[in-house]
């Protein structure tokens, strides 16, 4: 029996999102990043067992990305044009980490990340980004092609990494702003959904105050 209130809801969540000096590697296997750069896997609070591991790296050149799922036993069922009911990483981030607030200003982006759905055969790797629903203001949406992604996909999983260059992020300034909003949530058409902290019933799509802070530490 599920909680009425996930046990998840009940804290302001605060990581460190680790620097990398060198960019990480981009050959779709984030677990050679190193378990330093893992996000925790909150979903245990709420006695969930995770199915994907969520790894997170930053420098002056933006955003790391990547993650690993296990347990399939299907291929993954990536659809650009319907990246919300498919097989992807969805990440929210505010450059400005305003979580007193219920509506997304223009710091605040969506980004998705797939292991397949992209190129003229759709099997390879798309990245993509998208309004934050209902947002203040939308932030401009990443350009095609700008972010690097790739991905392995095995019989009982994938992998992907993905690198968000800081051009495409709103506000992006570490020095000045080391603190920021970050969200991510694994769906998957055969294993469920395992978020960051809440889930879609508790609008973590159009709520800065569900999303964590992320600290950009060296």
């Amino acid at each position: 029996m599920h909680a009425l209130v996930p046990n998840r809801h009940l804290f302001k969540f605060e990581f460190p999102l680790r620097y990398c000096a060198k960019p990480p590697a981009m050959k779709g296997d984030p677990s050679a990043w190193g378990d330093a750069f893992l996000l925790p896997p909150l979903c245990t609070l709420d006695n969930l067992d995770p199915f994907g591991e969520v790894f997170t790296a930053w420098n002056e050149g933006g955003l790391y990305i990547g993650v690993s799922v296990s347990g399939k036993r299907r291929p993954p069922h990536c659809d650009p044009e319907r990246f919300r009911s498919s097989d992807a990483l969805r990440v929210i981030t505010d450059m400005r980490d305003t979580r007193n607030i219920r509506r997304a200003t223009r710091f605040c982006q969506q980004f998705y990340f797939m292991p397949a759905g992209g190129g003229k055969n759709r099997k390879d790797p798309m990245a993509g980004s998208a309004p934050v629903a209902r947002a203040q203001t939308d932030a401009p949406l990443a350009k095609p092609g700008t972010m690097e992604i790739a991905s392995v996909i095995t019989k009982t999983g994938y992998s992907l990494t993905a690198h968000i260059p800081r051009d495409a992020l709103v506000g992006f300034d570490p020095a000045e702003n080391p603190r920021i909003g970050f969200f991510a949530i694994v769906e998957d058409t055969e294993l469920g959904h395992q978020s960051l902290t809440v889930d879609d019933d508790l609008n973590w799509w159009c709520d800065p105050s569900t999303w964590p802070t992320a600290v950009l530490t060296k």
